[in-house]
């Protein structure tokens, strides 16, 4: 091979292998190796790291192979073949588009058009299993329930729930944008939260700093809302930065919308202070944090399900769980499908 198609190959994103007529592997290139796991040099086997390496062809497995039987019709032939294969990588059964192709001088052209694509896919499978890891489990003196509905493989929505000095502190972010770069943002407000901090206001402030440190531009942002739970006095601390209605207070005399304008996290007010507020509650009460995404998912009419809906099935609930499968419910039955994540909280109180 000259250094030219060498340079060419080893810079594509499409899974790339020249063999010569004895399927002896003259190259492969970064996408292929990063894909496959094998070997730039030696045999087919080798190559996609198979367990019968040594001698590709004289294990028993070999004669199942469906990669190496159709690289042999391609050379047999000594025309272009195509073919989509089940590739099998450990527990996975991978399908592949693969094309061989005559290079002249002995030697065949393997490409692998979206091995590119199925690895990204991969990858966002691990990132979701690694998001859905990053969920609170169910480890509280006060009881919630929570649903987590992201509307792309990677969500910008992050609950969570854990202990600080005994008393039990919630906390909810929606990030701008989705996918991936919400995923990333996301990433940054779990690794950026200050945990030890028992006050809401004060730890808004510190990852309202730490953003800075981003240098993003205007277009990204961070809204959340935090609460401090405090059992004893039967108080609740909280602070929220931009969040839209973010806590609801179901109490003996109905729903108490608990509203705190502020900026979000942002390059918008860099040194906001942010303040801590409180409330106190009833045995019996249920608290709910919220995303946007939950009071303006919208139905086939472009209607929006409200905040009005939500509290209408939180006036109907007689504990956490029960809100959180109802307004799940609900929400799958107007929307049906969901263009922005979907995450709330519910707290017994």
């Amino acid at each position: 091979m000259s250094n030219l198609y060498k340079e060419i190959l080893e810079n594509i994103p499409t899974a790339a292998i020249v063999v010569n007529e004895k399927l002896r592997v003259r190259y492969c290139n970064r996408a292929f190796r990063a894909y496959f796991g094998g070997r730039e040099r030696g045999t087919l086997a080798g190559a996609i790291s198979c367990t019968e390496e040594k001698v590709c062809g004289a294990g028993v497995k070999c004669a199942y192979c469906t990669f190496r039987e159709f690289f042999l019709e391609a050379v047999r032939s000594g025309k272009p073949s195509f073919r989509k294969l089940v590739f099998r990588r450990g527990k996975e059964a991978l399908t592949l588009r693969i094309k061989v192709s005559p290079m002249g001088e002995g030697l065949f052209l393997g490409l692998a058009d979206n091995a590119y694509e199925t690895e990204i896919a991969r990858e966002m499978s691990s990132a979701q299993d690694i998001q859905q890891r990053l969920l609170p489990a169910a480890k509280s003196d006060a009881p919630y329930s929570f649903m987590y509905i992201p509307c792309r493989e990677i969500g910008g929505d992050l609950p969570d729930v854990y202990e600080t000095d005994g008393e039990t502190m919630g906390v909810l972010a929606d990030v701008s944008g989705k996918g991936i770069s919400a995923g990333m943002l996301s990433a940054f407000v779990r690794a950026g939260w200050d945990r030890s901090e028992r006050s809401p206001a004060k730890a808004l402030y510190g990852l309202n700093a730490k953003f800075q440190e981003l240098n993003l531009d205007e277009r990204s942002y961070v809204t959340a809302v935090a609460v401090r739970i405090e059992r004893e006095q039967k108080k609740l601390i909280y602070c929220a930065a931009g969040h839209n209605a973010p806590i609801l207070l179901k109490g003996e005399q109905g729903i108490d919308e608990i509203i705190q304008p502020s900026p979000p996290v942002s390059t918008w007010m860099p040194g906001f202070r942010y303040e801590d507020a409180s409330i106190s509650y009833n045995k019996g009460d249920i608290l709910v944090l919220l995303t946007d995404g939950v009071t303006e998912s919208r139905n086939s009419r472009g209607e929006q399900f409200s905040l009005e809906r939500v509290e209408e099935i939180l006036s109907r609930s007689a504990n956490a769980q029960r809100f959180i499968e109802r307004l799940k419910a609900s929400l799958k039955e107007f929307c049906g499908t969901f263009n922005d994540d979907i995450t709330a909280i519910a707290f017994d109180l």
